[in-house]
């Protein structure tokens, strides 16, 4: 059986794709003329294939380092070659199980959450596309098929987060994450034109990573143009990944079905960033500055967010700014070249951050729509199953030891403070600054996470408008699933040496990158920030049970009065939208009205579009006066002419 499957895996890699693709195509077309549980078969049935698939590619990459199969050649153009390629690697392989197993999971629990919608085969149809660009994405072999299925998840947040488009509010919001994700974008494409026309690379990933490891050239450690190609395709990372300053956007994108926001969030679209940085370790490990770019960007996103989350009163919102802060311990993990650390903590975040979402939307479908936790109280009670799930995922993000949250965060902790780059001009404070950071934004997590549990589920309901009652199994079902993930999913990266599976699978993906790091650091001092992470996290909780559950319930009203402005400054999310709309959005505005009125307006439409009609129209009036019917003027003007000519020719 291994050795019939070890020879399809090419064959797999083309069902794990396409899959979700066919069943997009038959919900979009069909849909509307089949039956509802025809198209939840469908929708449900494509990515559970593709999860089936992935799991026996992964079983037939074992023992290898990569599998590559081509349909195609998709571009030729001189010495430039792109092939329709999939590259299964064991990072790949890792991706692809997430992104399946866990999007399954989400299209079954949106068979009860969605059952009522009128656009439902439209709803499964764009959920199914949205999984085909993000496995697109990630087995992709090339950074420009990379980058199709990155645009591809870029539309299709566009279209779940505006998918009750006839809501003005919502249909902004998707607008608005697509817009800021293009900003992100053009430095992706930048980051590939620099990389193929100035330094002379390929597009192809082991192609490239072959380059780099020959050395030489454009491809020289701490160089002009390796910086400029990895500063670059950062800046695509943080528009997918919703990092500092492209974070404004994730957020928003809650406008969306609760589901959609737990794929987003969890599993596909804001992952590609870390990947993307993952998958190109070899790369950007030659720039340090980049690195440290990239470290304090991640650090400084994980506290930002955090102190955000922490006076949120939506539950989505509090969700939403949680899911920025873990990116930005992945994106940090990945600056201090821990890159295994960092694809860690996103398999780890995705069970339960999406677990959490999920338990999120069983709460607003028992509330009837509520979303302010400062209206809920007492679900525990109507909600066992909804309360239980959240709680062990809760702990996890909380970093309470043992569950798969502790693994994870406490080893890009660890790693911050132990790796260094073996050469370049970067200081050795960067460590210790992210470090500080970092723990700050995991005593805030444990604070606000804990602060939204006591608010929602203790106490006795605030709300005399709903009758809460626990989902249905199709909800339920998914959440015990993915809190299980949340509680176990961390054992397989053990911090012993001969336990951690992790590091060893991933080894072969991430030792050209590793190898320009050195580690400081010793069991004793991993051992000791396991204790402080521990201390900091159980800190949090009980912070929070004071404040929200205890005897300080006073306090926050309190002290919000107190802080006065910069509690309000942090409520509206340090208005940086306010300030993007200030500087960017209205002056933009300002100048399109202008070149509208005077370049549009009396230039453009005057010259090239009204202009020749015009002038055409001014000709026929004029040749009308002499084309008027009469026979008799018509034969004077013929001897006229003839009279002329006759002149003209004879001598």
């Amino acid at each position: 059986m291994h050795a019939l499957v070890r020879d399809n895996v090419g064959t797999l890699l083309w069902v794990v794709v396409f899959a979700p693709l066919a069943g997009a195509i038959v919900n979009g077309i069909l849909g509307p003329r089949l039956k509802r549980g025809t198209v939840s078969l469908v929708g449900v049935g494509a990515p559970v294939v593709a999860f089936v698939a992935s799991a026996l590619a992964t079983w037939g990459l074992a023992g290898r380092e990569a599998v590559s199969t081509t349909l195609f050649t998709w571009i030729q153009a001189g010495p430039i070659r792109v092939d329709l390629s999939l590259w299964l690697d064991p990072l790949s392989a890792v991706m692809i199980l997430i992104v399946t197993g866990i999007g399954s999971l989400i299209h079954l629990y949106s068979t009860g959450y969605m059952h009522g919608d009128p656009s439902y085969s439209r709803y499964f149809s764009h959920l199914n596309l949205f999984l085909f660009a993000m496995l697109l994405l990630v087995l992709g072999k090339s950074l420009l098929l990379l980058f199709v299925g990155w645009e591809g998840v870029g539309l299709c947040s566009y279209l779940l987060i505006g998918f009750w488009f006839d809501d003005m509010a919502k249909a902004v919001a998707g607008k608005k994450a697509f817009l800021v994700n293009r900003i992100g974008d053009f430095g992706f494409l930048l980051g590939m034109f620099v990389l193929v026309f100035w330094m002379e690379g390929s597009l192809d990933v082991p192609a490239l990573r072959d380059a780099v490891d020959m050395g030489g050239g454009h491809f020289v450690p701490g160089g002009t143009g390796v910086m400029l190609v990895t500063l670059a395709l950062f800046l695509g990372a943080t528009g997918k990944s919703a990092q500092i300053p492209l974070h404004v956007w994730l957020p928003d994108a809650m406008a969306g079905p609760t589901p959609v926001s737990a794929l987003i969030h969890a599993a596909t679209m804001v992952t590609a960033g870390v990947y993307m940085i993952a998958r190109l370790n070899f790369l950007f490990a030659l720039a340090p500055t980049t690195m440290a770019i990239v470290a304090l960007t991640g650090a400084a996103t994980a506290l930002f967010a955090a102190s955000i989350g922490l006076v949120q009163n939506d539950i989505k919102k509090v969700l939403a700014y949680s899911t920025v802060s873990q990116l930005g311990y992945m994106v940090l993990g990945a600056g201090v070249g821990a890159f295994g650390a960092g694809v860690f903590h996103l398999m780890t975040h995705a069970f339960f951050k999406a677990c959490l979402f999920l338990g999120a939307g069983s709460v607003i479908h028992a509330m009837a729509g509520c979303q302010d936790i400062r209206l809920m109280g007492g679900l525990g009670k109507r909600m066992p199953w909804t309360r239980a799930t959240f709680l062990v995922s809760t702990l996890a993000i909380a970093g309470v030891p043992l569950l798969s949250g502790f693994f994870s965060k406490d080893e890009i902790l660890y790693k911050t403070l132990a790796l260094q780059p073996a050469s370049g001009p970067v200081a050795g404070w960067i460590g210790p600054l992210c470090f500080a950071m970092a723990l700050a934004a995991a005593l805030l997590t444990a604070t606000y996470m804990f602060r939204l549990y006591f608010l929602t589920f203790s106490g006795e309901l605030r709300s005399h408008h709903a009758h809460p009652h626990e989902s249905p199994a199709s909800m339920t079902i998914p959440l015990v699933v993915l809190a299980a993930g949340a509680a176990l999913a961390g054992y397989v990266g053990l911090p012993i040496e001969h336990l951690n599976f992790w590091e060893h699978w991933l080894h072969p993906v991430f030792e050209d990158g590793a190898a320009r790091f050195v580690s400081t650091g010793s069991h004793a001092l991993e051992y000791g920030l396991m204790g402080v992470s521990t201390v900091v996290a159980c800190g949090g909780i009980a912070l929070a049970w004071a404040l929200w559950r205890g005897p300080l319930t006073h306090v926050p009203a309190k002290a919000a009065a107190a802080a006065g402005g910069f509690y309000r400054l942090v409520c509206d999310r340090y208005r940086i939208d306010e300030l993007y709309d200030a500087i960017a959005i209205r002056p933009f505005q300002a100048l399109a009205r202008v070149t509208h009125r005077w370049l549009d307006a009396f230039g453009i439409d005057a010259v090239l579009v009204n202009g020749p009609p015009r002038a055409v129209g001014w000709i026929g009036s004029i040749v009308r006066v002499a084309a008027n019917g009469d026979v008799q003027a018509y034969a004077a003007a013929l001897f006229v002419g003839l009279a002329v000519l006759l002149w003209l020719v004879i001598p």
